[in-house]
This record gives structure tokens, C-alpha cells and sequence, in this order.
């Protein structure tokens, strides 16, 4: 069961290291503004998107397996329908590098049966949430 309760989403908001999927370069878009929120905040943002080099003033990877650093959280701004397989790279990278402990898929994006295996692969897991929001509301 997707995590939805503010202690469960408060202990997420301790996670430093960010790897946003489908991150913008075009400033106005949620995928933008979302990940600039984060960084301003404090947290390590790792744009994933293979169309840029640079996004927010850091590299840009074309997929999860590409980044170098430990990541804490996967999160997406892809169409619900990309969403598993961005899931499956998530658990693949947490199984084999040991780094990922969650996935939060933003608002507007779910797939349950990615969040099943995300749970089955110990990872807590967040859909149809804003981060910003969410954030804004228990931290900010």
C-alpha cells in the first residue's frame, strides 16, 4: 500500500539525494519548478532526462542507471503509463547498488502494480502526490 500518512511522508522529506525523472530545463513547468523548490530547500537534485546535458545547474543523466552519485529517492514526472518500468529501474538500482529506499510518483501519476513491486522490494512508495505540496504542508 502506497505510503499516505504524514509521519510516513515526513520520514521521506529526510532523504537528501533526489533523482528526478523526467526533470525540465523549461522553467514554468512542474518539472521545473518542482525540482528547483527541492534544491532550494536543500536537497541534492540529480536531473534524469536524456535529451539535456544540464538542468538546474547539474549534470543531466539519460536514465537512473546512469547516475554516478547514491540516490535516497526516485522521483517522476513521466505519464503514469512510463511509470513502471521507471519503477523496475528503481528496485533493479536498489538491489544491485543498495542506494534507492523510495519512489514517489508526482501528482496525477499511479500505477499499482509498480507500487506492489516496489513494496515487495522493500522500497516505500508515494503516487498521485505532489512533492512540493506535501513538503510545503509538513516541513516548509
Amino acid at each position: 500500500m502506497p505510503s499516505t500518512s504524514s509521519d510516513t511522508l515526513q520520514d521521506l522529506f529526510d532523504l537528501e539525494t533526489i533523482a528526478v525523472v523526467g526533470c525540465s530545463a523549461t522553467p514554468g513547468k512542474a518539472a521545473h519548478e518542482i525540482p528547483a523548490y527541492m534544491q532550494r530547500h536543500g536537497y541534492r537534485v540529480i536531473p534524469v532526462n536524456p535529451f539535456h546535458d544540464e538542468i538546474l545547474g547539474e549534470t543531466a543523466y539519460d536514465s537512473l542507471a546512469d547516475v554516478e552519485e547514491d540516490i535516497d529517492l526516485v522521483n517522476v514526472f513521466r505519464p503514469s503509463d512510463e511509470a513502471g518500468d521507471i519503477v523496475d529501474a528503481a528496485i533493479e538500482r536498489a538491489q544491485t547498488r543498495g542506494d534507492v529506499a523510495a519512489v514517489w510518483l508526482q501528482l496525477g501519476i499511479t500505477d499499482h502494480e509498480a507500487a506492489a513491486r516496489a513494496e515487495e522490494a522493500g522500497l516505500a512508495f508515494v503516487q498521485n502526490k505532489c512533492y512540493k505540496v506535501e513538503h510545503a504542508r509538513l516541513v516548509a
